[in-house]
């Protein structure tokens, strides 16, 4: 990527990127940082505000899994002011007993 410039940027706060982040993993079952939040959503506001009809490419750069402690740590969150998402903190398990401990 040595001399590239991008067509578009965006500064992209964590409070908009997060939402994008946690949407990704519950409804699409992807696991991302917080880098790939801000790509995602910097690609979805230039899709609002270009319209249908175009195509728009971003880079998924980073797995949620490195983040554990943080990213996905409702206490975390909560004490910086973030959006912290409905299912954090489910008592419910998720997996299929079949993988449980």
């Amino acid at each position: 990527l040595d001399g590239y410039v991008p067509d578009f940027a965006y500064k992209v706060p964590d409070s908009e990127a997060l939402p994008v982040v946690f949407d990704l993993l519950e409804k699409e079952g992807l696991c991302l940082g917080g880098s790939t939040g801000i790509n995602v959503a910097g690609a979805m506001r230039l899709a609002q505000e270009m319209g249908p009809g175009h195509s728009i490419v971003t880079i998924l750069c980073d797995y949620g899994n490195r983040y554990q402690s943080k990213l996905f740590n409702p206490a975390f969150l909560r004490e910086r002011g973030l959006p912290v998402p409905s299912w954090i903190g489910r008592d419910e398990r998720i997996l299929p007993k079949v993988f449980a401990e």
